[in-house]
């Protein structure tokens, strides 16, 4: 009655946490079927790890990729549920439809195999993909927050970033920063005039990924300046000059 998709679906929606009876109601499938399914064997299936020597297969994108992995560092998680099925999760603001849409499409494209569903919660919408297999293609997933451990790239991953750095510095805006408009005013000529300029900020608590931010930025040939951390531990990278906001307008500009 049910495709091995369907089947494989309901499965990994159970292994992330959900019962039987969301399972469910997000599938459609009887919530008798789901339970029977979980103590029968899962059909026989190909290996499908995206990454069986260690590193991406050619199959897996890489401007995706480096675009998911820094909506990952920013926003992201990795938790292990049933059945040792892993759910990687982007929390994106409702004020950012099209962010939303593009973290959806870019974990549908790294992992096609596997579903991505939303969980809408005030104010927020997490993307939601679940696989086993996440942890071989994120490996900087591990117990506590991230900027309470060592966060660096496989040789690999760096290897991603240098051929797609714009689409990396976008997954980081996107997650952790934003394009704004500063103003003030100047007296010219006894009147007082208002200006206005656009700059960018990336905000992050681990050092360790605003490094991989900055070095980004340098490797671009974008000039930005970063505060001292806050008593919170948060640091502030700022690109205000006029050359370095345009180069970042031409490819990532605001979010949406």
């Amino acid at each position: 009655m049910y495709d091995t998709a369907a089947r494989q679906r309901a499965l990994d929606l159970h292994a992330s946490g959900l019962t039987f009876s969301q399972v469910s109601r997000a599938t459609g499938i009887s919530r008798y079927a789901v339970r029977q399914w979980t103590t029968q064997p899962d059909p026989r299936k190909p290996n499908d790890c995206p990454a069986p020597s260690g590193r991406p297969s050619p199959s897996v994108p890489r401007a995706d990729y480096a675009y998911l992995l820094g909506l990952y560092l920013g926003d992201g998680c990795i938790s292990e549920g049933r059945r040792k099925v892993h759910a990687l999760r982007i929390a994106c603001g409702n004020n950012w439809p099209g962010l939303i849409n593009e973290c959806e499409r870019a974990m549908a494209a790294v992992m096609p195999r596997n579903k991505v569903t939303r969980v809408r919660a005030t104010g927020c919408t997490s993307v939601v993909g679940t696989s086993k297999h996440w942890p071989c293609l994120i490996p900087q997933h591990g117990p506590g927050p991230k900027h309470l451990r060592r966060i660096a790239l496989e040789p690999w991953q760096q290897e991603i970033v240098d051929a797609h750095p714009w689409e990396f510095l976008r997954g980081l805006i996107h997650s952790d920063g934003c394009r704004i408009t500063n103003w003030t005013t100047r007296t010219v000529g006894g009147v007082p005039k208002r200006y206005e300029y656009p700059r960018y900020f990336f905000t992050n608590t681990s050092t360790d990924i605003v490094r991989l931010f900055t070095d980004t930025l340098d490797a671009v040939g974008v000039q930005w300046k970063a505060t001292a951390p806050r008593p919170t531990g948060q640091i502030n990278v700022s690109v205000a000059r006029k050359e370095s906001v345009a180069l970042m307008d031409a490819h990532i500009g605001p979010k949406h």
